[in-house]
């Protein structure tokens, strides 16, 4: 079984907490494959087959540098359990449905990954947010991106529901252009074949921020509402 590794908590990041705590080179240590954001929210962050990538508000990607801190992440070491054949995706709920096949649990955590040709992909890109700006908020600044026929892949995790003030609850997927020129965190996607691959996560581990804006700040709120607000489509 897999070793799934964050940093901090969605919890964290609705109310504001965007201090870098990790560097990318320390996650690099717990996995070659995840996601997460940039401090201040500046940025999405990929990692595929070891590379961690930065794409940036304006578009672009560059591979990020191991001093580069993130205020929140999820990694960990791909090792495929599972591979899947998708026909006919025709939307992210759709891809959802067909992710859901794969699993057998809705109690232990997933990592999926899904290559092959989009016809659409529909991504966002976090921009600089001054801390403490809610991230329902900080979400309505965000960059948006539509492209057509891209071959890439779709990197993420599926969050057991009583989870929700910890991680992302349901799917959270990133996408990363083969040619590594796009990435961002995924809307909307639209594909007539994609090869998905599933990998169990039994072991969480959590790095728990020790910055006194972490320590001070009220995390009791249930914000999963606000939190599927700023990550889903606002169409």
């Amino acid at each position: 079984h897999g070793t799934l590794f964050q940093v901090s908590t969605s919890g964290a990041l609705v109310e504001g907490i965007y201090d870098g705590v990790v560097s990318v080179a320390t996650l690099e240590e717990h996995g070659d494959f995840g996601l997460g954001t940039f401090a201040d929210l500046n940025g999405e962050m990929v990692a595929l087959d070891g590379h961690f990538f930065r794409a940036r508000s304006d578009g672009t990607v560059v591979e990020a540098p191991g001093d580069a801190l993130v205020p929140f992440a999820v990694v960990t070491h791909f090792r495929a359990e599972r591979t899947a054949v998708i026909e006919s995706c025709e939307s992210f709920v759709a891809l959802e449905a067909r992710l859901d096949a794969m699993r057998d649990s809705a109690n232990v955590f997933f990592a999926f990954r899904a290559d092959g040709v989009f016809d659409f992909v529909k991504t966002r890109i976090a921009c600089k947010t001054a801390p403490d700006t809610p991230l329902v908020e900080a979400a309505t600044h965000q960059a948006e991106f539509e492209y057509k026929d891209v071959e890439g892949s779709l990197i993420g995790f599926w969050t057991p529901h009583y989870a929700r003030t910890v991680n992302v609850p349901g799917y959270h997927l990133h996408f990363l252009s083969k040619d590594r020129r796009i990435a961002g965190h995924l809307l909307d996607c639209r594909a007539k074949s994609l090869r998905a691959q599933l990998q169990h996560e039994a072991d969480f581990r959590i790095a728990v921020p020790e910055t006194a804006h972490f320590l001070k700040a009220d995390l009791t709120r249930d914000g999963s509402a606000d939190l599927e607000k700023a990550e889903r489509d606002r169409r």
